[in-house]
């Protein structure tokens, strides 16, 4: 029987990662780290599961450092589920895509910033109509930023690679 850590999000999807698979990454969380996931379940994704009505596709969830390393992510997001709640990385983030088409990435998008506390939301790529997946996450300690922001490419002037920045969603 699968081990569930909400209503909705079992253990094996916090800690699944084909990247952590196929380079032998051990990526378990702590239990303090789940505890935070767990928090991140109920308060949003479980919400936005019953408004969808269906399965709504979890991307990524947990990454431990070797993991998180190993991908090029940022040292203080909050996939790595931070710790210290003075921190902005305290609290732990889900990426999520309703592949399955019962809503656009947009409406969930929208769901969660009009109906949910989060402390981080962003519309992550995709274009004005869609969102390419839907970024958030929730400190438990209620300290929540309610920052909303989307992700987009931009070109390094100085040295001409295409960069992500995250710019404020109005």
């Amino acid at each position: 029987m699968e081990t569930m850590i909400s209503k909705y999000v079992s253990l094996k999807e916090v800690t699944y990662s084909q990247t952590a698979i196929s380079n032998c990454i051990d990526n378990t969380p702590s239990d303090k780290q789940l505890s935070l996931i767990k928090d991140t379940a109920v308060h949003v994704y479980d919400p936005v599961r019953e408004w969808v009505g269906d399965s709504v596709k979890i991307n990524s969830i947990f990454r431990g450092p070797k993991l998180n390393k190993k991908i090029g992510g940022s040292n203080s997001s909050q996939h790595c589920v931070g710790l210290n709640p003075k921190l902005t990385s305290y609290g732990s983030a889900f990426d999520i895509d309703d592949t399955f088409k019962h809503k656009t990435n947009k409406e969930v998008f929208f769901f969660i910033k009009d109906n949910l506390e989060f402390d981080q939301l962003i519309y992550e790529f995709g274009t004005d109509n869609n969102a390419d997946w839907v970024h958030f996450s929730y400190r438990g300690d209620g300290k929540n930023r309610k920052q909303v922001l989307r992700s987009i490419y931009v070109k390094n002037p100085k040295t001409g690679k295409t960069e992500v920045d995250y710019i404020p969603y109005i």
